[in-house]
């Protein structure tokens, strides 16, 4: 598991890349908008933050005084150094699809399929109460399934099967075919798990 320190490493190599590129290339090529002069309004789960440009400080508008986790900074910001040519051919596949995935994968599946199926696996209400409250649309998978919008070229499929006395409960989370241009296989399993655990956050907060 990375350290504090290595993400700090990590987002300053992130701020120097980033800060080559021109404000307007990276509107363009996150899906942000501008919320003032030099600065990107973006949403992340159920938050907004801002992040000025060329320094790339974030700011919680709802707890401006709020330290923002070091961890959700450099996924944003390893996001934003995403190439800015759209490659996706709309298909969704499962994290062992991506390339590079496999060394990961254990991570994924503990960051993320286990703590799912731990809180919603015999509790499908609570996943549809938290999931409601959180960017999403409800799809046609499993006996319980969203599409969240975690980021503007990012969006996130949960997909839950409740388990019974009979069967075990099941889970998967699909990315777009492109999410391998924004992310590493590594940024992914905390990708998802971050929107596993907004999501028990939330149902854990009622």
């Amino acid at each position: 598991m990375a350290r504090t320190d290595d993400y700090i490493n990590a987002k300053k190599l992130a701020v120097a890349k980033l800060s080559l590129i021109s404000f307007e290339q990276l509107l363009n090529q996150t899906g942000f908008v501008q919320a003032d002069y030099n600065i990107f309004r973006v949403p992340f789960l159920n938050r907004i933050y801002y992040i000025n440009y060329p320094e790339f400080e974030f700011k919680d508008t709802a707890e401006p005084d709020k330290e923002i986790p070091i961890q959700e900074q450099v996924l944003i910001l390893h996001y934003m150094t995403g190439v800015s040519i759209n490659n996706s051919t709309n298909n969704w596949i499962a994290y062992r699809e991506v390339e590079g995935a496999g060394f990961y994968f254990n991570v994924f599946v503990k960051r993320a399929i286990d703590p799912l199926k731990k809180t919603f696996g015999n509790n499908v209400q609570g996943l549809i109460k938290s999931a409601n409250q959180l960017d999403c649309k409800e799809i046609d998978a499993g006996d319980a399934g969203f599409e969240f919008q975690v980021l503007p070229h990012a969006p996130v499929q949960v997909i839950l099967w409740e388990g019974d006395e009979e069967f075990e409960s099941e889970a998967n989370i699909l990315f777009k075919d492109n999410i391998g241009d924004y992310f590493s296989p590594e940024d992914i399993a905390w990708f998802a798990g971050m929107l596993v655990y907004r999501l028990i956050s939330i149902s854990y907060s009622k």
